[in-house]
């Protein structure tokens, strides 16, 4: 039977040895088949050969030395193990720490001096810094004189020369190539000749330089402030929107929305598009208005869901005055479909839709929270409810208030704390004075 559990030695003349050790060539030894570690192995120094003349020293002499040392090995065994065990006790570790230059510098100097004794990849688990970190610090003992890169050209060679940077830089700047995207401006470039760099790169160094694409949109001119009144139920608007369920049918909130606070004053959710819903929630706000005489102006689009007939009577029963937005007014109905994109992605979009009646539940709690309990920034932290009903001018002047207090006890937190370097100088400071 074939033993396969010991590998047969290859030995090799001792003068092709001698021969690579006096040329320094390992390519003498490799074109005859000789490993290149093998080849290697004997362009090491020569380990020093210890031999022993028992006549010179005696035997007893010699056991004695060797108990000496073995003693001694074994207590640099055992302190070398607790001072590992004391590491990792102790939570040491280089991963988590932020070294300056001259700790980095003696870090490098430690590691290179005991290199001699033992293998680096044991001296940097006993760190517990990784290899790729250890190689960073020691290449920047080497200074460079190339103050225009952040690393060395010779230690990065694949990093990319200045005028290839400056192609990039006048690629992603320029007019005549807005039209493309970046992605694909990254390989029309190697198409051109210019840079061959992949589009990972031309994105890090857009990041980096902050480049930007000239691409400025001319927007046509529009109001920036759309319809502001001064009063409450002065004007109102009205509006529907969808919402489509998790089976595919579709659910249909109407709401009205008061114009100078923000207020939901009525709202319908239904699974069904009936146009005399728009009817029900404007009576339903009419009804709250406790006996106001004034006819609130209710703006609205040009839907179906708003002009229709039984709109219409409503109308002409004089109790509200209806305008329809961007033809017979120059303002637009935004205010009631930002709310309508608010109840959506901030409250029913986050639920599963599964029912007109789980719409009905979503929406009744979101409007109470926007009414009653959430501030909204255009009234300095007073709520929709308080300013309809003229209860929150206290607000701003309490919350500017709590907002002074509060920096005051943080300046005096961030004053009285104090480490040894602010010690050392509030002491050289009291020696100035004195």
């Amino acid at each position: 039977m074939l033993d396969l559990t010991h590998r047969r030695r290859r030995s090799y003349d001792h003068r092709l040895r001698d021969l690579v050790r006096r040329t320094g060539d390992r390519r003498i030894a490799a074109r005859i088949g000789v490993p290149r570690s093998t080849a290697r192995g004997w362009l090491e120094a020569a380990r020093p050969v210890v031999s022993l003349d028992v006549l010179d020293r005696e035997t007893v002499e010699l056991q004695a030395e060797v108990m000496r040392l073995r003693q001694r090995i074994s207590k640099l065994r055992a302190l070398l193990r607790f001072l590992l065990a004391l590491l990792r006790l102790s939570g040491f570790d280089l991963r988590r720490r932020r070294l300056d230059e001259d700790d980095k510098e003696a870090a490098v100097r430690a590691v290179d001096r005991a290199r001699e004794h033992a293998p680096l990849s044991g001296l940097l688990r006993c760190l517990r810094m990784s290899p790729a970190r250890y190689h960073a610090w020691q290449r920047r003992r080497t200074d460079c004189e190339l103050a225009d890169r952040s690393s060395c050209p010779k230690l990065s060679p694949e990093q990319l020369t200045f005028e290839e940077v400056h192609a990039i830089g006048d690629m992603v700047t320029s007019t005549e190539y807005r039209h493309v995207p970046t992605g694909r401006l990254a390989v029309l470039a190697q198409r051109l000749g210019r840079v061959h760099a992949s589009a990972t790169t031309w994105y890090r160094l857009v990041r980096k330089f902050r480049w930007r694409r000239p691409r400025v949109r001319v927007h046509p001119p529009k109001p920036k402030v759309g319809l502001r009144t001064d009063r409450p139920d002065a004007a109102w608007h009205v509006d529907m929107t969808v919402i489509r369920l998790l089976d595919g049918s579709r659910a249909f909130l109407h709401a009205v929305i008061d114009n100078f606070s923000r207020r939901i004053l009525a709202w319908r959710v239904s699974n069904r598009f009936e146009t005399i819903n728009t009817v029900h929630i404007l009576r339903e706000a009419l009804e709250r208005r406790d006996g106001i005489s004034d006819r609130p102006m209710v703006v609205v689009d040009a839907g179906v869901e708003n002009v229709n007939s039984k709109v219409d009577e409503l109308v002409d029963s004089g109790v509200i005055r209806r305008v329809i937005a961007q033809t017979e007014i120059t303002f637009s109905n935004s205010m009631i479909e930002s709310w309508f994109r608010s109840v959506k992605h901030q409250c029913l979009f986050l639920h599963t839709l599964d029912s007109a009646g789980t719409v009905r539940s979503l929406v009744e709690k979101y409007v109470f929270e926007h009414n009653a309990r959430i501030p909204h920034s255009a009234f300095q932290g007073q709520t929709p409810d308080e300013v309809y009903f003229g209860t929150g001018d206290h607000v701003p002047e309490e919350i500017e208030a709590s907002r002074r207090r509060a920096r005051d006890a943080r300046l005096a937190v961030n004053r009285a704390a104090s480490c040894n370097a602010c010690v050392r100088i509030e002491r050289g400071l009291g020696v100035m004075t004195s």
